[in-house]
């Protein structure tokens, strides 16, 4: 992979979304919940202000809409702030 974070921001690889069923019934892909979880990949230096906590392999708790959503190679990441990470799990 050939991303590099930057300053404070973070590279997240989302948990898939659950599958459910209702009674039988499939949930289309749009009506699925967005993961709340993911894998840190990488993460940049920091910042002078605010060092970096979080390291490559850690399982995170984020925001609903925190970060920007990236397709690379046909998988989808997410590049958010250090400081929109929610939790360590």
């Amino acid at each position: 992979m050939n991303i590099k974070p930057l300053a404070d921001r973070v590279l997240i690889k989302p948990a898939p979304a659950e599958e459910k069923t209702v009674g039988g019934i499939i949930i289309p892909d749009t009506a699925k919940e967005k993961p709340l979880q993911g894998s840190v990949l990488a993460v940049g230096n920091g910042t002078k202000d605010e060092e970096m906590v979080l390291k490559a392999g850690d399982t995170v708790l984020y925001g609903k809409y925190s970060g920007t959503e990236v397709e690379l190679e046909g998988e989808k990441y997410l590049i958010m702030r250090q400081s929109d990470v929610l939790a360590i799990i």
